[in-house]
C-alpha cells in the first residue's frame, strides 16, 4: 500500500516592521526586504500574504504594492489566495486595500 504524499506546506509570507506573525513562514522587516521575498516567490503559489503600511521611518508597503499592480498590469499577478492588510494606520491600510482590489488580488482588511 502506498503511502498518499503529504500536501506541501503552506507558504504564508508576512511583512511587517514589528509584529512577530508567528504563523508565517517568512517575513520581511523593509519594503526592501518585502520586494525582494515577493521576487523569490514570482512563481509559487503563495497562500496568504500579510502587509503592513507603516514600516518604520519614512518606510511604508508602498513599493510592494506598486510591484503587485505592475505584474497584474502586465498580465503575470502573484499567484496570491489571500492579502492580509493589518495596519493600525487607517488610511494607509485602505489605500493598500483599494489598490489591491482594483487589480483584482483578495485582500481582506484584518488585525494581526
Amino acid at each position: 500500500m502506498s503511502k498518499e504524499p503529504s500536501p506541501p506546506a503552506p507558504v504564508i509570507l508576512g511583512i511587517d516592521d514589528l509584529r512577530p506573525l508567528p504563523w508565517a513562514t517568512r517575513i520581511a522587516r523593509t519594503s526592501a526586504e518585502g520586494v525582494r521575498l515577493l521576487e523569490e516567490h514570482r512563481d509559487r503559489f503563495i497562500d496568504e500574504l500579510w502587509l503592513d503600511h507603516d514600516l518604520g521611518g519614512d518606510d511604508s508597503i508602498l513599493p510592494v504594492v506598486t510591484l503587485m499592480e505592475e505584474a497584474a498590469f502586465d498580465g503575470r499577478p502573484f499567484r496570491i489566495g489571500t492579502v492580509f492588510v493589518h495596519s493600525a494606520n487607517p488610511i494607509g491600510a485602505e489605500t493598500v486595500v483599494r489598490s489591491l482590489t482594483r487589480w483584482n488580488y483578495r485582500v481582506r482588511r484584518t488585525t494581526a
